[in-house]
């Protein structure tokens, strides 16, 4: 009997061993596919993701952990993004308007320079809105800068209305 009871438990422990191992190697496993998915993430240096998941598979949770510490802080796509705010500022400041005579920065609304008094718009003759000396056309209206405002149409005829009839006079009733 103790025979038997030895022995039952060599193979529980044995189950136990093997599951175990099981676990830690896919653990391991997972370890090194998910270093290697982050890492692509990040850096688009396929040697950079070699060694990556080198380092992941040889040492392990170790080596995860000097991987956290050493990979890049930001993915491909936030580095995009964040690149395209910095263009989108500079283009921003980029496209500020400038006074045509002294250059400094003016406001897109202003007609006059407040610093050399420069025309920088012209009101539409038309509309009142203030137009770019280099358009052609204003953009509220179609009016041709120069061209005279049409005049009002005139109102339509309306025939006064009807009275009562006046009935001629009679010249005895013009002497009286």
């Amino acid at each position: 009997m103790p025979e038997q009871l030895a022995n039952l438990i060599g193979v529980g422990l044995e189950w136990v061993v093997a599951v175990s191992g099981g676990l830690i190697v896919a653990f391991w496993v997972g370890l090194v596919v998910w270093t290697w998915r982050d890492i692509r993430t990040r850096s688009a240096d396929i040697f950079a993701a070699l060694l990556a998941a080198l380092l992941a598979l040889v040492f392990g949770p170790i080596g995860v952990l000097l991987y956290l510490l050493l990979r890049p802080k930001q993915t491909l796509a936030e580095q995009y993004d964040r690149a395209l705010e910095e263009e989108a500022l500079l283009r921003e400041i980029e496209e500020a308007p400038a006074c045509s005579s002294c250059g400094r920065p003016v406001q897109a609304d202003w007609q006059f320079c407040p610093f050399c008094e420069a025309e920088l718009r012209h009101p539409c003759q038309q509309c009142g809105q203030l137009l770019n000396p280099e358009w052609k056309r204003c953009p509220h209206c179609g009016a041709r800068p120069g061209q005279t405002p049409p005049l009002p149409p005139l109102p339509a005829y309306v025939p006064p209305p009807p009275t009562e009839r006046i009935q001629p006079l009679e010249p005895e009733q013009v002497a009286e």
